[in-house]
């Protein structure tokens, strides 16, 4: 295995996440290093895995050094780590004592200020200001000042130490403890807003079980769903939540399964029925016989494609990742310009007006309010998502579902049940039906395919599997199998006209699957697959929401293609395609498509993996535990059904909406302060709430996805 995940503890700066992931990135052995500062979640990907446990050790010592504070625990053995901080209580406690120490001096340095009667000697105006500023402030002076030793001078420490140490020195002590206690009480809020998203997300996905009760010799024993094997029986009471994948061995009950489909509607089990981890046990005792360990269960999947969604970063997120790394840089030179050019090039400008102007430049370029805010809406969005049933591999293909062009859909699995049943028997002359279907029910023996499945149910005769040799599979035709004496073809028109069999013309509704005998035409067999209930909706609401063209690829007959797409009102069909013919009508499609649109193909997962693979974003109707659909594709429907397309469309939209007020929001108030602040026209206090103000603002923003993404 060459990629590990780790959870940083403590991580609450966004900066402090960059620094780690770029540091991390450049050491010996890691091709790649990604921080998501969203779930606190650092991914390593080793270029020798045999070196892990190097690289591990030099990772902990790069990230002690970058932020001691921070505590790195594998994800595996700490799943439930994330989001926790790593702060000792005794430094939480200093952190309040020392803040209202020094808000309480602030006040009487104030209060002493605008009293006429008492006058201050300057010494002891300082003394009372800087006390109450060291109070508040120390720990971020430190902080800038071990940073910058490590030659990470850009960030918010260095920033608020440098403009609150400068109007100190130019006599403005009030306004400079002023704004460091400002900052901290902001910093506090952000902290906790963060915090309280983070909490918010992580309840959106709160469905790893805690504990299973295991069935042993000596009775029923708690332990963890790690520890349960293969086989064992658990037993799960009213209310308890199914701990592993597993058949019920005993009982009946009724299960909760919202958290995994997103449908409130209960599902009932027995004996013999298959149930999954995740899903909550309303009413009955279930005995269940574990089908699979914690690692590759259903909930452990889902939880694992949602928390590392943020392993595939939007290009908005990439964006202001760079936008960051260069807008402070510019902003912090363009203060030190703005402080000493004036002074040296107007006549009678003094330095220290100029230097009170490039102060608030300082304060207001943190870009805290965009760094924190992005990462937190996509990732909210995602968790939204994953609770309406649908799984989103990452923030990339969310922002590409916002501007979908093109919906190209396969038929059987998707907008059909895929539930195949014989319709209809046609023999030729000199031929009964009984016989016609057991030719084929022998020859299509040895297939999985649905519809030779079909044919095999709707024989009554006992297969007797001795009369068949010379089996060969021709793709994308059908079968050649000799049966007894009797030489049989089985397989669409294609196949037979290939050996120069006259076919004819098949007026029903269905998938046809001819006959010949001894390179006689002997009949055919109509196949019927029902569609969705949802299919109709699904194109009709993709519509609404302004998708331009809905096509479906199908290696069915142009009739039953035609038909269908006629029914449910699609704008093309392509028939009869083979597998590598559907990636070169795709492609086709690819190219016709708008410049900015996005193409999406929505398929099973299983046999439509290369046009998956080719599309923009791989739509698959995965059906809750199908382990081939969630690896395939790129967003994966829990439930099969077809509408849920537009409702992920409607949630990546809203979640582009409220990233992209942040945005705004965050550009236009900090690019108004830094006017303002040049022309002279902004103080202080106007750049704290540029900087923490905006910053806050935008988090609360951010956690209003969360409550969009439920309502779809």
């Amino acid at each position: 295995m060459n990629e590990r995940t780790y959870i940083l503890e403590g991580l609450c700066c966004p900066r402090c996440a960059a620094k780690i992931e770029k540091h991390v990135g450049a050491l010996e052995g890691v091709s790649r290093a990604l921080v998501d500062f969203s779930v606190q979640k650092l991914t390593i990907e080793a270029e020798n895995p045999e070196r892990w446990d190097d690289i591990v050790a030099r990772t902990g010592v790069v990230i002690k050094r970058l932020e001691p504070s921070i505590e790195m625990r594998d994800a595996v053995l700490f799943p439930a780590g994330a989001g926790a901080a790593s702060v000792p209580a005794p430094v939480k406690r200093w952190r309040r004592v020392s803040l209202a120490l020094g808000m309480a001096l602030f006040v009487l340095g104030m209060v002493l200020e605008y009293i006429p009667s008492l006058t201050l000697p300057s010494f002891a105006r300082l003394a009372v200001f800087l006390a109450a500023y060291l109070l508040v402030g120390g720990e971020v002076l430190v902080t800038a000042v071990k940073n910058s030793t490590k030659g990470e001078i850009f960030d918010e420490n260095f920033l608020m130490g440098i403009a609150t140490i400068g109007a100190f020195a130019i006599g403005e002590y009030p306004e400079g403890a002023a704004v460091m206690i400002f900052y901290r009480i902001g910093e506090a809020f952000q902290d906790y807003a963060v915090g309280r998203s983070r909490k918010s997300i992580s309840a959106l996905m709160d469905i790893r079980p805690d504990y299973a009760n295991l069935k042993t010799a000596s009775g029923l024993k708690r332990v963890s769903p790690e520890t349960v094997r293969i086989g064992d029986l658990i037993v799960v009471k009213p209310g308890e939540k199914i701990p592993l994948d597993g058949v019920v061995s005993d009982g009946f009950s009724a299960l909760d399964t919202s958290a995994l489909t997103g449908e409130s509607l209960p599902r009932d089990v027995e004996k013999g029925s298959a149930v999954l981890s995740g899903s909550i046990n309303k009413n009955g005792l279930l005995t269940i016989e574990v089908s699979r360990v914690f690692g590759e269960s259903t909930v452990s999947k889902i939880l694992n494609l949602v928390q590392n969604a943020g392993s595939k970063k939007s290009v908005t997120e990439n964006f202001i990742t760079k936008f960051a790394r260069y807008y402070t840089p510019v902003v912090v030179f363009s203060a030190a310009a703005l402080a000493l050019l004036p002074p040296l090039l107007i006549p009678g400008a003094s330095f220290s007006e100029w230097i009170n102007r490039a102060l608030v430049f300082l304060v207001v370029s943190c870009p805290c309010a965009l760094v924190i805010s992005i990462p937190l809406s996509f990732f909210g969005g995602i968790g939204g998502a994953s609770r309406n049933g649908i799984l989103i591999k990452g923030s990339n293909y969310l922002e590409a579902l916002t501007n979908v062009d093109t919906v190209v859909f396969d038929k059987t699995g998707t907008l059909t049940r895929g539930v195949f049943s014989v319709s209809s028997i046609v023999p030729a002359k000199g031929i009964t039906k009984e016989e016609l279907l057991y030719y084929a029910a022998l020859a299509e023996s040895d297939s999985n395919h649905p519809i030779a499945l079909s044919i095999r149910n709707a024989c009554k005769r006992e297969l007797d599997t001795a009369l068949i040799s010379g089996y060969e599979e021709i793709a994308g035709k059908g079968v050649s199998v000799r049966i007894g004496n009797d030489q049989v073809l089985a397989g669409n028109a294609k196949l037979l006209e290939a050996g120069n069999i006259s076919v004819p013309a098949v007026e029903e509704t269905g998938t046809a699957v001819h006959l010949a005998v001894n390179n006689e035409y002997a009949g055919y067999i109509v196949i019927s697959d029902e569609l969705k209930a949802d299919s109709k909706d699904a194109v009709d609401d993709l519509r609404a929401i302004g998708v331009k063209r809905i096509v479906m690829l199908t290696g069915d007959s142009k009739a039953v293609g035609e038909s269908m797409a006629k029914q449910i009102g699609l704008d093309m069909v392509y028939t009869e395609l083979l597998p590598h013919q559907k990636v070169e009508y795709l492609e086709v499609l690819e190219k016709t498509k708008s410049g900015s649109g996005k193409l999406i193909f929505v398929g099973d997962g299983i046999n439509d993996a290369p046009v998956l693979a080719r599309s923009d974003v791989g739509i698959a109707m995965g059906g809750v535990g199908s382990d081939a659909a969630i690896e395939a594709a790129d967003v994966v429907l829990m439930t099969d059904e077809p509408s849920k397309i537009s409702g992920a469309i409607r949630i990546a939209r809203k979640t582009r909406n409220i990233v992209w007020q942040n945005i705004v929001f965050a550009l236009s108030v900090k690019g108004a302060i830094l006017v303002m602040g040049a022309l002279g026209l902004a103080t202080m206090w106007e750049a704290v709430f540029g900087d923490v103000g905006v910053a806050l603002i935008a988090v609360f923003n951010a956690m209003r996805v969360l409550k969009t993404a439920r309502a779809v």
